[in-house]
């Protein structure tokens, strides 16, 4: 990512605390804020608005995904000024300070706001996607497992339509595809086994198709399917469909193939089930098919930080209050 020089002056101005509403850091505190931010800096003595312009701009230069998420750690700095217990005197909750935060963002196409947790977030204006440093694999906050936890409840009741349209069809928007188009999955009109289409833009701006597989229980080898479970024989068949049928992109009016697919259960995918249709996929298929099981979607789905299915909130408490005057 490469910043206006303007632009990258004004934050390190924000970040040093030379603009109203942010916390002013001498030079022993920025170091301890770059520090904080998991960033290996320690300032040299020299002017400190110049020196943290270099520094963010070194930021910007690390590798990221692609051009609408930046680096981890400049999401970290953002989160680290935009902290709430850095509030100043005639701001308490930092709306003034999020106003020039986003003066100077916006003119490089992004946008900082407070989640319902109070913490700062980035969003890409012009893909509407919100920046994450999303790996999975991290130990997940209190408030994150409360929210998994929600989440878990509402994948045991939803329908497979519910998996499909609030769930898997925000994640993968979030996670940089578009064009994600459901086709047909409730009336079963022209599906050809794929339950969702989708594009996904390299960086050399190459395009892959990928169709989804879904299903809200278990994946298993079970000759017959258990209650609540799909046999894989049933959803290779349906994958194999997927692979040889076009679909038609109007975008580009052309019908085209679809490169990958993913198989995705609401459930477990047991070990057996993956073992089996890895054993019927030649080695030119191996690469196409992808497994997506329940553990897979709750952590991509609460480390993108999306809103849960309005459903899967818990209801408000309502306290009953009662009248003296009026006569039992």
């Amino acid at each position: 990512m490469k910043w206006k020089s303007r632009n990258l002056r004004e934050l390190a101005h924000i970040v040093c605390g030379d603009s109203e509403h942010f916390r002013y850091r001498s030079s022993s505190y920025i170091t301890e804020f770059f520090q904080d931010c998991d960033l290996d800096y320690t300032h040299d003595g020299s002017t400190r608005w110049a020196w943290v312009a270099s520094r963010l701009e070194e930021v910007l230069a690390l590798p990221h995904a692609s051009p609408s998420v930046p680096p981890d750690a400049f999401i970290r700095i953002i989160r680290a000024t935009l902290d709430k217990g850095d509030a100043q005197e005639g701001d308490p909750d930092r709306s003034r300070a999020l106003a020039a935060l986003n003066a100077v963002l916006v003119r490089e196409g992004w946008e900082a706001f407070f989640d319902e947790h109070g913490l700062g977030q980035l969003r890409h204006n012009a893909t509407n996607t919100i920046a994450q440093m999303a790996n999975p694999h991290r130990p997940l906050t209190p408030a994150e497992m409360e929210r998994r936890e929600l989440l878990t409840t509402y994948l045991d009741k939803c329908s497979e339509d519910e998996l499909i349209e609030e769930v898997l069809l925000p994640l993968f928007r979030q996670l940089g595809f578009h064009r994600v188009t459901v086709t047909g999955h409730k009336d079963k009109a022209l599906e050809y086994g794929k339950d969702v289409w989708m594009k996904y833009t390299l960086p050399t701006l190459h395009v892959l198709y990928f169709g989804i597989q879904a299903k809200k229980g278990k994946l298993d080898s079970a000759g017959v399917g258990r209650p609540g479970s799909s046999n894989v024989a049933e959803i290779h068949n349906q994958v194999n469909m997927m692979l040889g049928h076009e679909i038609f992109d109007s975008e580009l009016n052309r019908r085209v193939l679809v490169d990958h697919a993913f198989i995705v259960a609401g459930g477990e995918i047991t070990k057996q089930a993956r073992n089996w249709i890895g054993n019927k996929l030649d080695a030119t298929k191996r690469s196409q098919i992808m497994f997506m099981d329940r553990d897979d979607i709750l952590n991509l789905f609460i480390v993108t930080n999306l809103p849960l299915p309005k459903s899967a909130l818990p209801l408000p408490k309502v306290t009953a209050t009662f009248d003296d005057d009026i006569p039992f």
